[in-house]
């Protein structure tokens, strides 16, 4: 009889740890569920959070992708001249793009200002370009070197060449680099084609003719494709410009934009006046919580809560995108920037 009770009792406490057992084993899986269930719930919240952050940056920053195509289409809207080798000759040549796009170039809706530049300032009959300079100064107080950022065919070049998978390299210690372009605008762009001149009277446009890579992408090796006189006709100053272009090609494969950063006039120009022009950076104090994600973001080295409106500044929206509590904005007006109409990234009433 105790035999039997004993046995019974060692049934019953084995069948409890069992239960136990099972019970906690039940408890680990339900936490292990919840933790699987937080863990997605989690990831979706995120993502929900990142498409909203998403909607709330400008129209601007979100699709300058696809302004930067338009812009350089209707650039060179001329797309049959890039088959039968010819130029463009329309009264509408005269009037200046606002970016970087060769005269030369078989579909070019218009002339380079750089280059127009050059070409009056060199002939014998004008000392100074007014015209293209005042077209330069309108732009440049208008919008700044947010036509380096959106509008420039030959930027949006780099930009492209720079998304092939390669290590990327970062251009901060090489920032003296930077005054090299203000150098060539006063040197190449200015100096030399007024002062080194012919027995006629006329100069040489230095840069154009020299160092710019647009003229052998956008105009020579599209004319020597299709015209067999052209091509014949290809020396040692072409071989130069290749290489030229060929270094900027491969520069801007490890680099963002080098030719922009370091060797442009026109966005040496542009520079010149971002500080005052009429489109600008904006950041809220209240909201910036100083954790330094938009400095990290922007590839033309510009600490955009320091200085919004650096010289730099390409107004391309890549600070807009990292901050996280919005406190980066577009703003455009007249007069004082705390008065200023200002261009908002979120939706009334969001």
């Amino acid at each position: 009889m105790a035999l039997k009770k004993q046995l019974c009792k060692c049934f019953f406490c084995s069948l409890e740890l069992q239960c136990s057992s099972l019970a906690s084993g039940v408890t680990k899986h339900k936490q292990f569920f919840q933790r699987q269930f937080d863990c997605v719930w989690s990831v979706l919240e995120l993502a929900k959070i990142k498409q909203r952050n998403k909607k709330k940056v400008h129209f601007f920053a979100r699709f300058r992708g696809w302004i930067q195509a338009v812009a350089t289409l209707l650039t060179n809207i001329h797309l049959p001249n890039f088959l039968n080798g010819s130029l463009n000759r329309g009264k509408e040549k005269y009037a200046c793009v606002p970016g970087l796009n060769c005269y030369s170039c078989p579909g070019a809706a218009g002339s380079c200002p750089i280059g127009a530049f050059q070409a009056v300032v060199g002939s014998s009959k004008f000392k100074f370009s007014y015209y293209v300079t005042g077209i330069l100064i309108l732009l440049g107080v208008l919008l700044g070197r947010f036509i380096c950022g959106f509008l420039c065919p030959f930027g949006w070049f780099q930009e492209l060449l720079h998304k092939i998978p390669s290590p990327k390299l970062s251009t901060q210690k090489l920032k003296p680099l930077r005054y090299l372009k203000y150098g060539i605008l006063l040197v190449m762009v200015i100096l030399l084609p007024m002062v080194v001149v012919n027995e006629l009277g006329m100069g040489d446009p230095f840069f154009c003719k020299y160092l710019c890579p647009q003229g052998v992408l956008e105009g020579a090796i599209p004319l020597s494709i299709t015209n067999e006189g052209i091509r014949t006709a290809l020396g040692t100053l072409f071989s130069w410009k290749a290489f030229v272009l060929l270094a900027v090609i491969l520069g801007s494969v490890f680099f963002y934009r080098p030719f922009c950063k370091w060797l442009c006039p026109l966005g040496a120009f542009y520079a010149l006046l971002n500080r005052v022009s009429l489109f600008q950076m904006k950041v809220d104090k209240d909201k910036c919580v100083s954790c330094g994600a938009c400095a990290k973001a922007c590839k033309m080295d510009v600490d955009v809560t320091r200085q919004p409106n650096h010289a730099e500044c390409i107004r391309c929206g890549m600070c807009m995108k990292s901050c996280p509590t919005h406190a980066i904005c577009y703003q455009y007006g007249f007069g004082d920037l705390s008065k200023a109409k200002e261009i908002s990234t979120e939706k009334k009433g969001a």
